[in-house]
């Protein structure tokens, strides 16, 4: 199978009138090139507008929209008041690390008696741990609750209900078509659900948890005898869990988000302090969160013991912060270095098998590490444009990672192919699945088949979304500093991207063997571009040049520039970039 190389150019949405962006403009006090990025991203009314750019908390929906929050928070208010033992049951990706940590520190806080468990990818698997209930029960828990985790756990949660536990489970995964029987299960994508937003994160069910908990304590005098928590002070969990699990960052999760990250920029918390240093992080963003703060999380779960991240987002001591932080960073290398070679693997097997047009990548391997297959699974698509199931084998059986692509349903998928698999959960766009060795065919024809019904020859050329053609002189310091207001960038509401054609090019040279850069000029106005991890492109810097780029503010030396980041270039002529 070769790589993609050529990717389309396409309007975001569809291309709003003048009059749309015109009237946004003048209501919301913004240029019209931001009022047109606004409605290209589904903003079209003022007030719309104005809740995006302000995103205030005070605009969070009430919590006990979501289902079964009511009994949820009762349970847990009996819990405090009487004095019974909780066991907070998490997941071992950065999504059930903060909302295990957020919620066994504001129990506590609130004055509960707390204890948590984390389980061991390679060991316990994913979801809720039989196991981990029994201990519960051992150590005296009366509760359990679990976050991120948990809504297709059938056999625990009836498990719990014979060892007279109280189970809730809060969760943010597609629910199966059968739900556990529990105390309560709170899922935004339950069919009784009235919350505004489903695209939750699991820390932030966790929030929302805590939120209405925080409520009935309140109106029922709890904080006469108690000090009632600031639940701001853990929006930097909220923050950090809700841009490693890759949600969509608008409505509510725009809302967590933004103020999350102002209070990871303050790293008051000791081991977000320790991580933002051996992680060399100076300035906070989505992007240095994703790719630099969660996976230095992420590689504890994925190596050797997850709750070493809940220790240290807990932990008041800055000494023992910066050794555990120092040991992320050993298990983060160590995981750079299995998934480079586990990729290698994987791109020279699918150059071995046949040319033939296949919709699907499923690879299955001895070889393989169960912590980095997911990563290496986002990585195939990146390069081959296919939905992607990679699957670490041991003893007969797989632990598999799948990741998708637009407009392919990965859960819906797996649900046609269940009868191959011994289970399966997820989203739209990411999975876990687990399967044996001796289905392993059946299941990759299934997948095919599923996915050759599915998608198109045209869903099956990747895409680069952009908001719209302009002229290089629409572009300057104070327009992109404008664009800022529009942050936090990242799924669901991406940077701000343009296309500007019939582009001279000048001065081009590669940059630690990796980048380009150049100038270019269109009409007269004159600007610096760099191009990341594009050097093989060289050749391609002749004559007219059409761009698609992301404006970008450059400090040096205490002077702000715009320089373009370019994202894709092609020869000025070619019919295909819009």
């Amino acid at each position: 199978m070769n790589p993609i190389t050529g990717r389309k150019w396409q309007l975001r949405s569809d291309e709003p009138s003048f009059g749309q962006v015109e009237h946004l403009a003048e209501t919301l006090g913004v240029s019209p090139l931001t009022a047109r990025v606004l409605r290209l991203r589904g903003i079209g009314s003022a007030e719309d507008g104005q809740a995006f750019l302000q995103a205030r908390l005070s605009a969070l929906p009430d919590p006990d929209l979501l289902p079964d929050m009511v009994i949820a928070c009762g349970r847990l208010e009996q819990a405090l008041v009487r004095g019974e033992k909780i066991a907070v049951h998490g997941d071992y990706d950065v999504d059930g690390i903060t909302g295990c940590t957020l919620l066994v520190e504001t129990l506590r806080n609130l004055g509960g008696l707390v204890e948590y468990h984390i389980p061991l990818r390679l060991k316990d698997g994913y979801g809720l741990s039989a196991d981990a209930i029994r201990q519960a029960r051992d150590s005296g828990c009366d509760l359990i609750v679990s976050v991120d985790c948990g809504v297709s756990a059938h056999a625990e949660a009836d498990l719990a209900s014979e060892l007279g536990i109280d189970l809730i489970i809060t969760d943010h995964h597609q629910p199966p078509a059968e739900l556990p029987t529990c105390l309560a299960l709170i899922n935004p994508h339950l069919s009784g659900n009235r919350f505004p937003w489903q695209e939750l994160s699991g820390v932030g069910v966790a929030f929302f948890l805590l939120a209405g908990l925080r409520r009935r304590l309140r109106e029922n005098g709890y904080f006469t005898h108690h000090p009632e928590p600031d639940l701001r002070q853990g929006l930097d969990l909220v923050a950090l869990g809700t841009i490693a699990d890759i949600v969509p960052l608008g409505g509510v999760n725009r809302i967590l988000v933004r103020a999350g990250l102002q209070r990871l920029e303050q790293g008051s918390r000791p081991g977000i302090a320790a991580l933002k240093k051996v992680a060399e992080v100076k300035t906070v963003s989505c992007g240095t969160v994703g790719f630099r703060l969660a996976p230095r999380l992420n590689a504890a779960g994925r190596l050797e013991d997850a709750a070493l991240g809940v220790k240290l987002l807990l932990g008041d001591d800055p000494q023992e912060a910066a050794e555990l932080a120092e040991l992320l960073d050993e298990f983060n290398c160590e995981r750079q270095k299995i998934e480079r070679q586990t990729l290698e693997q994987a791109i020279a097997a699918l150059e071995e098998q046949a040319e033939e047009m296949r919709h699907t990548i499923v690879l299955a391997d001895e070889r393989w590490h169960p912590g980095v297959i997911g990563i290496v699974a986002s990585r195939l698509v990146e390069r081959y444009h296919r939905p992607t199931v990679m699957i670490a084998l041991d003893a007969g059986s797989g632990k598999g990672s799948a990741r998708s692509i637009k407009n392919f349903h990965l859960y819906r998928a797996l649900q046609q192919c269940a009868e191959k698999l011994t289970g399966f959960g997820g989203h739209a766009m990411a999975a876990g699945l687990s399967i044996e060795a001796e289905k392993l065919t059946a299941f990759s024809d299934c997948f095919e088949k599923t996915a050759t019904a599915l998608l198109s020859a045209e869903d099956l050329l990747p895409s680069i979304a952009h908001d719209g053609e302009i002229l290089l002189e629409s572009i300057n310091l104070q327009q992109v500093q404008e664009f800022e207001s529009l942050n936090p960038f990242g799924a669901g509401n991406p940077q701000p991207a343009f296309v500007s054609r019939n582009c001279r090019v000048f001065s081009p040279r590669i940059l630690v063997e990796k980048h380009l850069k150049f100038d270019i000029e269109q009409q007269g106005k004159r600007q610096s571009c760099i191009a990341f991890g594009m050097a093989e492109r060289y050749d391609e810097l002749q004559g007219q040049v059409d761009l698609l780029y992301r404006p970008t503010i450059n400090s040096w030396k205490g002077r702000d520039s715009v320089q373009l980041q370019v994202v894709d270039m092609r020869s000025t002529g070619n019919e295909d970039l819009l």
